[in-house]
């Protein structure tokens, strides 16, 4: 059996992912300071190649999540709905700890510039770089487990594309973000503050998601 793409899911869900997974790729983090440091290492291209290895590694963690949580829910529709209530505690809790994590912190900042005769990485080994920085960060694994589920809807079918498909819309959202992060790198060539405001209304997004999906009756 086949399944359009618009088959896969609502408008309200569909819609509230792209809000969600927009703003994830917003907030500051490891990957946006690997970009920039690589942008200023050696140019825009270098922190392309960057973020197009480090969502590489957004759809190695989908395809994990994709055939993990797809047996599961073929073998308990109800593990699997324990699942989901889990990745929403997840989200609540992550969401609270984001916001803390601003008040009072100082913003991270990378250098001004890159000091000279710093040595410029080649392409091969700045797209794998990226992409095992983020197969191996067991952070994103579980990150993946408690987020991806909750936007899946079993009833329509083809749960493995539904992953796929929201798995290649955050990998394309954070590709074209990281875009601009290092543009702006290049083009400034001054500190880059990760902005405590965008962590505030991120962690907002994810404790907002996790009490909507714990409280919605199924």
């Amino acid at each position: 059996m086949h399944w359009a793409p618009w088959e896969l899911f609502d408008a309200a869900t569909f819609g509230t992912y792209l809000g969600a997974a927009a703003a994830l790729v917003a907030a500051p983090g490891p990957g946006q300071a690997l970009v920039m440091a690589r942008t200023l290492q050696g140019g825009v291209r270098a922190g392309l190649l960057t973020s197009v290895g480090l969502n590489l590694g957004t759809l190695a963690h989908t395809v994990a999540a994709a055939l993990g949580l797809s047996a599961l829910l073929l073998a308990s529709a109800t593990a699997f709905t324990v699942v989901k209530l889990a990745g929403a505690v997840y989200l609540i809790v992550l969401g609270t700890r984001m916001i803390a994590g601003t008040l009072g912190a100082r913003p991270v900042a990378v250098p001004d510039r890159a000091t000279e005769g710093t040595p410029r990485v080649q392409r091969s080994r700045l797209l794998a770089h990226g992409a095992l920085t983020g197969v191996l960060n067991p952070k994103v694994a579980v990150f993946f487990l408690a987020f991806l589920p909750q936007f899946v809807r079993p009833e329509r079918g083809g749960v493995f594309l539904q992953f796929a498909v929201l798995g290649g819309v955050l990998a394309t959202l954070g590709v074209i973000g990281d875009a601009l992060v290092a543009v702006l790198a290049a083009r400034t060539g001054r500190r880059l503050a990760a902005g405590a405001w965008r962590e505030r209304i991120t962690g907002g997004v994810l404790v907002a998601l996790g009490l909507r999906l714990a409280l919605v009756r199924r």
